[in-house]
């Protein structure tokens, strides 16, 4: 029924339906301030709960840290045993995969399991926190929120030659543990708040100093807002166009950094949070004064160097022409002898005038040029002149042909009030500005909860908060509320540090708990594990599939950054592509093995791999990526022959690092894909299958390793087809 109402109680779990619900759920989850205003658990002050007391918890002796007495409790009066702790293998496959999104290679997993010492685990967690990778991982996380794509979308899919500045960006950040008040700053108002350039210092000519560096580096953040959807088309609408941008920087800015659904008052006040259409058009007008610009990435010196060289592409140019004056003085008719050697020659001079393009850095900088021999900008924010900044007006039901009055940028009011703030912003030429520092407040109630949030989600499969964009009424209540405020206090007390909160969270009893545990009640009383009485199992993201694959195989190029590379497709792959010069494969083969992050992201053609494993929509920011079991993933798994090339690479690893003894291969073999060692039946079924594909007599391997050649054919056949199972076990795509 529409209007009916179904509640289910349980100790810390709510379940409401219906359409009457938002009052039963704000008066269950809100306060009443003095005026007798109802006041939404995510809006109130954030405050720092006391854990519940140790000596009154049942499993007190499994408490490592504060984490898990709130968890705890929560289970005890639910009348929940906790699971056992995962054996220290599954920790070590679990703590990589979580923190670089690679697999643990087999001498990881032997240090870590040979080291009895009590800090192991601790140092497994450093180790891995300190890799470059890491940033890697979590980046790709965040390029979720972000929309992340280097492309905009819709027909015709123009291209963003720059976004890839933004994601190295992001991958730097984490890399670096940037604290995150500074990386909302960043994003929201780097230039605003770290105005600067590359001019040079004239005693060191082509060295920048390391401040000009770091402006530079909060520039590049605000490219967060270069990269969202947009329409060819609008571009003739100079006044939609506008819109248009202001509209997904808005929704976008308060969905990623304020966890709520302003864009629902758009068009009408909202309907259940306290947002108006006063504070929906005023964040719009927060943005009005700034424009989408490309900054150079060079100094001055940097770019006289590149007005030197310019001649070089004039070189290009003029051989182009040459070579087209020519063919059409000879269209349609046949080539003498003589001409067909001036037709060679002119296009050996295109190519080696192309040739002579410089490719390395501008004089002695560190920026490479762009394409052939474009000068390197990234897309970022600038601010526009205030003479052409246009007005920001209430729109009647969001239609841009219905203005009512005009606004100024402000903050959204009942977030103003929770802050004790002035909803009007005094300075109008530096909004960004305030908005990200006021954002970045102590005590906003909203910003440290939701990151912290953030984070607990993509460690465990699940948020305390399981609609991370949506801290509102129409979101799921938490789970665990005083768990979440303590994590989100001390977690800005500690200075924004995105690491110290890794460590806080894996050294606790609850993340390290089994996945392989549930009893009848356990499964009836909570089904869905909101109560974190076991470790979610979880199945890996379509990049870490695809990165666990080439780990595997050996093949995964671990470079890092740069442009995104383009991995050469099958026919029936390619074939819905409307345009198949929108997909240009990379050159070099070494590239088409990069980890998944570096793959260009067309909004509107999907890596195919990609988009089978539940790749984000990236119109908007993603909070929560589906989780599909379908058949094309299978058919993927079996029957690509990019997956069959990696298996075969995988078989040719085994004979590498096993020798040619069947049962040192197989150990090796499932050491490799699943971190572990073969069970007793594993091993005999592996036996009998090798034995049974050999006696298939199939056709030799194409083009296969160097060590594979060293086997009779139809061994490596079969080694390389038993390596392809492995790829299609579920266990190689989960991890426990």
């Amino acid at each position: 029924m529409c209007c009916g109402v179904v509640i289910s109680l349980k100790p810390t779990m709510l379940v409401v339906r219906g359409c009457l619900a938002v009052a039963l759920v704000c008066w269950l989850t809100s306060v009443t301030d003095a005026d007798d205003a109802v006041v939404h658990w995510s809006f109130q002050k954030l405050t720092r709960p006391a854990p519940p007391a140790t000596t009154s918890l049942k499993h007190s002796a499994r408490v490592r840290n504060p984490i898990d007495q709130f968890v705890l409790q929560s289970l005890e009066e639910a009348g929940l045993e906790p699971a056992p702790a995962a054996d220290r293998l599954t920790l070590v496959r679990r703590a990589c995969f979580d923190l670089l999104g690679l697999p643990p290679t087999p001498e990881q997993v032997d240090a870590f399991l040979q080291d009895e010492s009590a800090d192991a685990w601790s140092r497994l967690i450093d180790s891995l926190l300190a890799s470059k990778h890491y940033g890697e991982r979590w980046g790709r996380h965040w390029l979720d929120v972000a929309r992340y794509a280097d492309s905009g979308g819709y027909e015709t899919d123009i291209y963003y030659r720059n976004a890839w500045r933004y994601r190295d960006y992001v991958v730097n950040s984490f890399n670096n543990d940037k604290p995150y008040d500074i990386f909302v700053q960043e994003q929201i108002a780097g230039d605003e708040l770290w105005p600067n350039n590359l001019d040079l210092d004239p005693r060191r000519v082509y060295i920048v100093s390391d401040q000009k560096k770091r402006h530079l580096e909060a520039r590049i953040g605000t490219g967060f807002y270069a990269l969202g959807p947009r329409i060819h088309e609008s571009a003739l609408d100079a006044r939609r166009l506008a819109y248009e941008r202001l509209t997904d920087w808005a929704d976008t800015t308060a969905s990623a950094f304020m966890g709520v659904t302003l864009a629902c008052a758009r068009c009408h006040d909202h309907k259940f949070d306290p947002f108006t259409q006063d504070d929906y058009f005023s964040l719009q007008a927060i943005f009005a004064d700034a424009r989408e610009t490309e900054l150079p990435l060079w100094n001055s010196m940097g770019e006289a160097d590149w007005r030197q060289a310019y001649p070089r592409v004039v070189a290009v140019q003029e051989a182009r022409t040459r070579y087209r004056l020519f063919e059409a003085e000879t269209q349609g008719k046949p080539l003498s002898p003589e001409q067909q050697a001036a037709k060679q020659e002119l296009l050996a001079a295109i190519g080696q005038s192309v040739l002579a393009l410089p490719t390395a850095t501008a004089g002695q900088g560190t920026i490479p040029y762009d394409g052939l021999m474009h000068i390197p900008t990234a897309s970022v924010l600038g601010r526009e002149h205030p003479a052409l900044i246009k007005p920001v007006h209430l729109l009647d039901r969001g239609e841009l042909h219905h203005p009512q009055h005009q606004l100024r940028a402000a903050l959204p009011v009942s977030l103003a009030e929770a802050t004790a703030t002035s909803p009007a912003l005094p300075d109008p030429y530096a909004a960004r500005k305030q908005f990200a520092l006021w954002l970045t407040r102590k005590d906003h109630p909203l910003t440290g909860r939701v990151i912290v949030n953030r984070i607990w989600h993509w460690h465990f499969g699940r948020g305390i908060v399981e609609t991370p964009n949506d801290f509102g009424v129409m979101g799921q209540p938490p789970s665990h509320p005083e768990l979440l405020d303590w994590l989100a206090t001390g977690f800005v007390a500690d200075g924004w540090k995105i690491k110290n909160l890794h460590r806080l969270i894996m050294n606790s009893s609850v993340y390290r708990r089994s996945s392989q545990f549930g009893t009848e009640r356990h499964l009836a009383e909570d089904f869905d594990n909101r109560l974190l009485w076991r470790m979610n199992r979880r199945r890996l993201e379509a990049e870490a599939l695809w990165d666990n694959v080439h780990s595997a195989a050996g093949t995964i190029n671990l470079a890092m950054g740069g442009p995104p590379v383009v991995p050469p497709l099958a026919a029936d792959e390619i074939a819905s592509l409307r345009e198949q010069w929108h997909w240009v494969v990379s050159a070099d083969p070494a590239q088409h093995s990069r980890r998944g992050i570096y793959i260009l992201v067309r909004r509107n053609f999907k890596f195919p791999m990609f988009e089978v494993f539940d790749a984000p929509i990236t119109s908007q920011s993603c909070p929560v990526r589906d989780v599909t079991t379908v058949a094309p993933q299978a058919l993927w798994g079996l029957n690509n022959n990019s997956v069959f090339r990696q298996a075969m690479h995988m078989a040719g690893r085994v004979v590498r690092e096993a020798g040619a003894d069947r049962t040192a291969q197989i150990v090796r073999a499932w050491r490799i894909a699943l971190s572990r060692p073969a069970r007793q039946d594993e091993f005999t079924s592996a036996v009998r299958l090798l034995e049974e594909l050999e006696k298939q007599n199939p056709t030799p391997l194409h083009e296969p390793p160097e060590s594979l050649k060293s086997v009779p054919p139809a061994t490596a056949q079969a080694l390389t087809k038993l390596c392809l199972a492995l790829f299609n076990l579920s266990e190689f795509a989960f991890v426990d």
